[in-house]
C-alpha cells in the first residue's frame, strides 16, 4: 500500500539548533562539536548546526562561531545555520556555511513575537540577504513557520502560504521548509497543503518540519509522504520546541522517524543504531529524559530472551 510513497527519504537533523536553543543549561562547545561530528557520520542529509542570533536572545547558542569552526567537514553532509538578519548572513558567509535557513512566520502576530518585525519587513530583509550571498556557493532555504497554524491566530489559509512561497522564490531563495512550529497540523491538512505545493511547483525542493506537540508528528509525516514529499527535519531524542510559541514543545524524534521509515521498507541511508547510541549520549548531556520512544522501547524487531520460568515450562513440555 506504500508503493506510491517516495522510496528514498532525506532526513535532516536539527537537535543542536532547535533542540539546544530552549535547554535551561548551556551545553559546552566541545560537547556540541563532538555530537555534531558523530551525527554527520550517520548518513543524515543535513545538520542544522547552530543559529547566528544575538546571544541575548538565545544564550545557549552564543558559541555559534566556535562550533561552526570546530566541526569536522569530512562527510557529504550539508551544514546549515539559521540566520535572522544581514549580520547573521555576513557571519555565515565568513564561515563558509553550506546553507542558511531564513525564517518568517505565515502568521503576522507570530512573526512579530518571533522576529520582531512584520512579514513584509522580513521579506525585504530576505531580498537584501539574497543580494549579499549572490555569486557565492551558499544556498538559501526559506522556512515558513506556523504554516499549519498559529497559537495566536489559529489556522492559516492555504493561499497565504502559497503566496509566501512565491515571494520567497521571487527574492532568490532556493528551497522551502513548511514548518508546523506549534504542533497544530493534522494529516488531512498536511496532505492538502503538500498537494497544493506540489501541483504549483512540481520540482521545488521542499522540507517538512513537524512537531509532536499533540502526538501527530509521525502521522503528519505519512500524510506528507502520500503527497510525494521526501525530506523531513527531525531532532535527536525529540528534543526541541519554539521558545516564542506557548506550549510548542517537541520536535519529531529522529530515531522514531527513521525507525518508522525503515520498517515501512523506505530507505533513508541513516544508521538507526548510530542514532540510538547518540540519543543515549544526548540524554546524559542534557541530564533529563527525552521524549523519543524508540530509545526507550527499542526497535520492534529486537526480541528479548524468554523468562527462565517460561523456558523451564517449554523444556518440560508443559506449554
Amino acid at each position: 500500500m506504500f508503493a506510491h510513497f517516495p522510496q528514498q527519504i532525506r532526513v535532516n537533523e536539527v537537535v543542536t539548533r532547535d533542540g539546544f536553543q530552549s535547554e535551561p543549561a548551556f551545553v559546552p562547545t566541545e560537547t556540541k562539536i563532538e555530537l555534531i561530528n558523530a551525527l554527520a557520520r550517520l548518513g543524515l542529509s543535513k545538520v542544522e548546526v547552530t543559529s547566528f542570533v544575538s546571544p541575548r536572545a538565545v544564550p545557549n547558542l552564543r558559541d555559534a562561531e566556535e562550533v561552526m569552526r570546530g566541526i569536522t567537514r569530512d562527510t557529504d553532509t550539508t551544514w546549515v545555520a539559521l540566520v535572522p538578519n544581514e549580520k547573521g548572513c555576513a557571519r555565515a558567509l565568513e564561515l563558509a556555511v553550506d546553507e542558511i535557513n531564513l525564517v518568517m512566520s505565515v502568521s503576522e502576530s507570530h512573526n512579530l513575537a518571533n522576529m520582531r518585525m512584520t512579514c513584509d519587513q522580513s521579506l525585504q530583509q530576505f531580498a537584501r540577504i539574497a543580494e549579499m550571498s549572490a555569486g557565492t556557493p551558499m544556498r538559501l532555504n526559506g522556512s515558513l513557520a506556523t504554516a499549519f497554524g498559529c497559537p495566536f491566530e489559529g489556522a492559516q489559509a492555504t493561499e497565504r502560504v502559497l503566496g509566501f512561497i512565491d515571494a520567497y522564490l521571487e527574492r532568490g531563495l532556493h528551497s522551502i521548509t513548511l514548518a508546523d512550529t506549534t504542533g497544530m497540523a493534522v494529516p488531512n491538512q498536511v496532505y492538502d497543503l503538500c498537494q497544493a505545493v506540489r501541483a504549483r511547483w512540481p520540482e521545488l525542493d521542499v522540507t517538512l518540519h513537524f512537531h509532536n506537540t499533540r502526538g501527530l508528528g509521525l502521522s503528519n509525516v505519512l500524510a506528507a509522504l502520500a503527497a510525494g514529499m521526501d525530506q523531513f527535519d527531525a531532532s535527536l531524542g525529540g528534543l526541541g520546541g519554539c521558545p516564542f510559541a506557548p506550549g510548542a514543545t517537541g520536535n519529531i524524534c529522529t530515531e522514531d522517524l527513521v525507525h518508522m521509515l525503515h520498517e515501512m521498507g523506505l530507505n533513508t541511508g541513516v544508521s538507526l543504531d548510530g542514532l540510538l547510541q547518540q540519543s543515549q549520549r544526548l540524554s546524559e548531556i542534557v541530564a533529563h529524559d527525552l521524549p523519543g520512544q524508540i530509545g526507550k522501547a527499542g526497535p520492534r524487531g529486537r526480541t528479548r530472551p524468554l523468562p527462565e520460568s517460561v523456558q523451564q515450562l517449554m523444556q518440560n513440555g508443559r506449554t
